[in-house]
Order: structure tokens, then C-alpha cells, then sequence
């Protein structure tokens, strides 16, 4: 029973499949990116048109899988579509693209007709993905020391040296990554990625910063390159 349940549902002798194989794939492919979207979108973040993607992406794949299958020229010509495509959107996170990879490969297990398979897939690895948001281990550690600070100083002040031992006080590593004019050239903008030696220090550190720069504008927020590493 088990190797019909986990076995394929093509015959390997035929050159095609029947209308109901097809709509059988279509149907896993989708019941299984619904699944996917769930485990997803617990305790997680999320918006409706990428849980949308997610939902329709494995009975995609599933389509072109069985489309292309044994065909080698329609294979790259597949391939060849694809590479033309362009992703704009903001940057995914690692868990992002992990859940991609997922939708992906139980499409690809599902068009070449394996549906046992593919639905144990897909089972195993959302109950993995549940336990690790149950844990927190996908959280954001709190207390994340690295940061973007941005000064703005008047034109006559030496800002080169100027803030070198406050840096050295409250930072462990500081790098000026920007320097740009504003309002007619009258003022500087300054940007640092710093990490702070102690996150709760923030706001002392910026007192000093505004007794140095004639309490002009000074914020910190958080890192945007590391935010969007994976």
C-alpha cells in the first residue's frame, strides 16, 4: 500500500497523461502551497500578495515540470523564459527565500508525480518551521547593537576628528560611510554605521553629539544592510 501511496502516478511507459493526473497534480500543488502559506504566515509577518505567490507557486512549477518533462528543447526554452523575468521588490530575508525554495521543490516533487512524497515533504518541513517559531529562533535578537547614525553639522566645524572620542566611548567600531551638503551648502549631513558597546547608552550618546554640532538634527536607527542580510 505504501509503495502506491509514495509511488508515482505516471506510467513511465506513456508519452502522455490523462486529464485527471493533470488536475490531480494542480490540486496537490495547490492544497500543499496553502499549507506552506499557513506555516508561514505563523507568527511571522507576511502580506497577502506573497502568500498569494506562495499558494500558486507549487502548482506552477508543478505544470512546467510535467510540461517539460523528457523534453529537453522545451526545457530550455523554459529556462530560457525564466531568465528573462526581473524580481522588483524590496530584499527577502533568508526565511523569505527558504519558504520559496519549499513552495518550489513540492511543486517540482508534485509534477513529476510523486504526490506522497511531496505531501510528506511539505508535512515534515512545516512542522520544523512551526517548532522554530514556537522556540523564538527565528525572532530578531533584541538589543541588536548595530546601528545607522546620522549628523547634521554646520558648515565652519571640523567634523573629521571632532566626535573621534565619543566614538571611541560608546562605540565598538564606527564607519563614516557618507558625507553630502544641504539647504544651499550651509550645512553637512553626516552618516556612520556604528555598533554601540552598550544599546542603552543611546541617548547619552546622543546628547554629547547635539552639545557638539549646535543641537542641529541627530538620529539613530537601525542598520538597513544588516537587516537585509541573510
Amino acid at each position: 500500500m505504501l509503495d502506491t501511496l509514495f509511488g508515482c502516478i505516471f506510467d513511465s511507459t506513456a508519452t502522455s497523461i490523462s486529464v485527471w493526473q493533470f488536475i490531480a497534480c494542480i490540486a496537490t500543488g495547490l492544497i500543499l502551497g496553502a499549507i506552506i502559506a499557513l506555516v508561514y504566515a505563523f507568527k511571522n509577518k507576511y502580506t497577502k500578495s506573497f502568500l498569494i505567490t506562495i499558494i500558486l507557486m507549487p502548482a506552477i512549477v508543478a505544470v512546467v515540470i510535467i510540461m517539460v518533462n523528457g523534453n529537453i528543447g522545451a526545457g530550455i526554452a523554459v529556462a530560457g523564459a525564466f531568465s528573462l523575468v526581473r524580481f522588483r521588490s524590496v530584499p527577502g530575508s533568508a526565511k523569505d527565500i527558504a519558504t520559496i525554495f519549499l513552495a518550489m521543490v513540492a511543486g517540482i516533487v508534485t509534477g513529476t508525480g510523486y504526490i506522497g512524497f511531496a505531501v510528506l515533504f511539505t508535512v515534515i518541513a512545516g512542522v520544523a518551521m512551526i517548532v522554530m517559531q514556537a522556540l523564538g529562533l527565528t525572532k530578531k535578537f533584541k538589543g541588536n547593537p548595530y546601528r545607522t547614525l546620522r549628523i547634521t553639522v554646520p558648515e565652519d566645524l571640523n567634523y573629521t576628528e571632532i566626535y573621534d572620542d565619543l566614538f571611541e566611548r560608546y562605540t565598538s567600531s564606527c564607519e563614516n560611510v557618507s558625507v553630502k551638503t544641504t539647504n544651499m551648502g550651509s550645512l553637512y549631513k553626516l552618516t556612520y554605521d556604528i555598533k554601540m558597546k552598550d544599546p542603552a547608552e543611546e541617548k547619552a550618546f546622543i546628547d554629547e553629539i547635539r552639545s557638539r554640532n549646535g543641537n542641529l538634527e541627530v538620529s539613530i536607527c537601525r542598520q538597513e544592510t544588516i537587516s537585509n542580510e541573510l
